[in-house]
C-alpha cells in the first residue's frame, strides 16, 4: 500500500501508519476472510497500487498504540497474549490470525477494540461475534478447549454528558461484550470457513472483473426508498420499501402530496474498501453519483 500525506502531517504520525507488511501466497487472515471474497483478492492483487492518506488511518493508528500499550501487560500461566498463529486449511492454503488475550482456565479468546459509542447503543456486534468465533474454532483445531468469546471495547467518542442524561447510552468509556459459543456454533463455523476457502481457490484464478460480487451484507447495502413528501415540507412523510406502497399514499393523501425515488447504496464499497478503484462494481456504483 502507498501512504500519501496530502495534509503534510508531521513525518512520525506518517511513519506509525506505514507499514511493511506483505502478503503471503495463499495465506490468509481471519479479517480478511470475513470480507467479501472479491475485496479480499483485489487488495492482495492491488497492495502495490492501493492509495491511502495518513490522515484517514488515525483510528487505526490509535488502536495499535492501544494494542502496544495493553501487551506490555504481564499474562499469567494460564494466559496468552498477542500470539500469531494459523491453521492449515489443505492444498497449501493457511488461515491466520491474532488474538489479544488467551485465557485456559476459562477457554476465553479476548480482542481489544476502539469503536464508537454508537455502535453498542445500536448493538451492533455481529462482526465481532465472527471474529472472536473464527479465533475459538482456530484454537480448538491446534489443541486448546477455546469456548468463549470476548470484546472489550474502547469508546473513542464517549461522552459522560450522555451517560448521564440517557441509562440506554453506554455507562462507562469502556465496555465488554461476550459470548458462550456452543459445540454447534464452533463445527459451523470450521464448514463456513472451509467452505470459503474453497470460493477463494476457485477465485484467485478468475480476473478482476469476473471475481464474485461481495453480499448485500459484505457491502453494507442499503436498499431503494419511495419517500412520500408533501409540498412545502423538506423531510419525508414515511419512506416505503416498494414504489406502489408510496404511490398508495399519496393517492390517499391529496395533491400536495407526491413520490421522491431514494436509490439505494453500497457504503461499505463508496467509502470504506481500500480496492474500490479496481472494482468493477463500485466504477459503475459512481457513474450514478450525481
Amino acid at each position: 500500500m502507498i501512504i500519501t500525506n496530502e495534509l503534510n502531517l508531521p513525518a512520525p504520525f506518517v511513519d506509525a501508519a506505514t507499514s511493511d507488511y506483505k502478503y503471503t501466497p495463499k495465506r490468509y487472515s481471519v479479517t480478511s476472510v470475513l470480507k467479501g471474497v472479491r475485496e479480499a483478492i483485489l487488495q492482495r492483487r492491488h497492495d502495490d497500487e492501493i492509495k491511502q492518506d495518513a490522515s484517514d488511518m488515525v483510528w487505526a493508528i490509535f488502536g495499535t498504540a492501544v494494542h502496544s500499550i495493553l501487551e506490555n501487560s504481564q499474562e499469567t500461566a494460564e494466559q496468552l497474549k498477542e500470539n500469531w498463529f494459523s491453521v492449515d486449511m489443505g492444498d497449501g492454503y493457511e488461515l491466520s490470525g491474532i488474538f489479544d488475550l488467551y485465557d485456559d482456565a476459562t477457554g476465553t479468546v479476548t480482542d481489544y477494540k476502539t469503536a464508537t459509542a454508537w455502535k453498542v447503543v445500536f448493538g451492533e456486534f455481529d462482526d465481532w461475534k465472527r471474529q472472536t468465533l473464527c479465533y475459538v474454532w482456530m484454537l480448538r483445531a491446534i489443541g486448546f478447549d477455546a469456548k468463549r468469546g470476548e470484546i472489550v471495547a474502547m469508546l473513542k467518542d464517549h461522552s459522560k454528558t450522555k451517560a448521564k442524561a440517557d441509562h440506554t447510552y453506554p455507562q462507562h468509556p469502556v465496555c465488554r461484550i461476550g459470548w458462550d459459543f456452543s459445540e454447534q456454533e464452533i463445527a459451523e463455523c470450521g464448514e463456513w470457513l472451509r467452505g470459503r476457502f474453497e470460493e477463494i481457490k476457485r477465485a484467485e484464478a478468475l480476473p478482476d472483473d469476473e471475481l464474485p460480487m461481495c453480499t448485500e451484507e459484505e457491502r453494507w447495502h442499503k436498499a431503494d426508498k419511495w419517500a412520500v413528501m408533501k409540498e412545502g415540507r423538506k423531510s419525508a412523510v414515511k419512506l416505503y420499501d416498494s414504489e406502489e406502497e408510496a404511490q398508495e399514499r399519496v393517492e390517499e393523501e391529496g395533491d400536495k402530496f407526491y413520490v421522491e425515488h431514494r436509490p439505494g447504496d453500497d457504503p461499505k464499497c463508496r467509502d470504506y474498501c481500500s480496492a474500490c478503484a479496481f472494482c468493477s462494481h463500485y466504477k459503475e456504483l459512481m457513474k450514478n453519483v450525481d
